[in-house]
C-alpha cells in the first residue's frame, strides 16, 4: 500500500493491515497467517515501509498497492523451482503479484515459506563454519 502523504508509516503490522485497503485486507491477513505457521520462530517487523518476516535474515515481505498485492519471495532460486506453481499470477524478480480475486493459495505459501527457511538456515549455517 503506498503511503498517502498524511498518513504516517505503519510502526507494526497490525497497523499496516488497519490501514490496508478493506477489499484486499482478509487476503493479506490470511497471508500473514499462513507465513506465520509455517515460520513460528519467525520475527515480525516493518521494513522498507512493509511487512517483513525475518529468521536468520530476511525470509519474506509482503504489500499492499492500489492495483495488486505482492508477495516477494527474496531468492531467484526459489522463484525458478516454484515457476510452474505460479503461472496463474504476474511475477517480476522475487516478487509474486496477486489481487483479492486471485489470491495465492495457503499450500503454495507455505511451500515457499519452507523453502526460504531451509535457504536461510543453510547460509546461517555456512557463516558460521567459515
Amino acid at each position: 500500500m503506498k503511503k498517502d502523504h498524511q498518513q504516517k508509516p505503519a510502526k507494526n503490522v497490525d497497523e499496516y493491515l488497519v490501514a490496508a485497503p478493506e477489499e484486499v485486507r482478509p487476503v493479506l491477513e490470511k497471508l500473514r497467517r499462513t507465513i506465520r505457521a509455517a515460520a513460528p520462530k519467525a520475527e515480525e517487523v516493518i521494513s522498507y515501509q512493509i511487512p517483513m518476516f525475518k529468521y536468520h535474515g530476511p525470509l519474506v515481505f509482503f504489500a499492499a498497492f492500489r492495483n495488486h498485492c505482492s508477495f516477494y519471495v527474496v531468492s531467484k532460486p526459489i522463484m525458478e523451482a516454484f515457476s510452474s506453481e505460479l503461472k496463474p499470477w504476474d511475477t517480476s524478480g522475487t516478487t509474486i503479484h496477486f489481487s483479492a480475486k486471485n489470491p495465492l493459495p495457503a499450500s503454495l505459501v507455505k511451500k515457499i515459506v519452507k523453502a526460504r527457511i531451509e535457504e536461510n538456515e543453510a547460509k546461517a549455517k555456512n557463516m558460521k563454519t567459515q
